[in-house]
């Protein structure tokens, strides 16, 4: 079992920053690919970033170029710095964790952190 606890999230004008951080907890975090991924009112989750266990990254096409997702392996934490957000940026921002192992792949989540970006 992983415990995963978001935070950062709040209220940003359109053009700032935030940086999301998740602390990880109950199992070995190195094991574990790590990724945010974010719901909109009346949308599907959808990914924005993930990192590897090797610390190789992807991005939604969306995102690119604005977040940078990294992992601090000694502090259990993964952190999203989204810089010149949008509007359409706003929603609720979860923290995944996830592993293969036996031939299953095992998914755990955060409780989600709202990010508001308005003026």
């Amino acid at each position: 079992q992983v415990q995963l606890v978001e935070s950062g999230g709040g209220l940003v004008q359109p053009g700032g920053s935030l940086r999301l951080s998740c602390a990880a907890s109950g199992s070995i975090f190195s094991l574990y690919a790590m990724g945010w991924y974010r719901q909109a009112p009346g949308k599907q989750r959808e990914l924005v970033a993930r990192i590897s266990q090797l610390s190789s990254t992807n991005y939604a096409d969306s995102v690119k170029g604005r977040f940078t997702i990294s992992r601090d392996n000694a502090k259990n934490t993964v952190y999203l710095q989204m810089n010149s957000l949008k509007p359409e940026d706003t929603a609720v921002y979860y923290c995944s964790a996830d592993r293969d192992r036996g031939g299953e792949r095992y998914v755990y989540w955060g409780q989600g952190t709202q990010v508001t970006v308005s003026s």
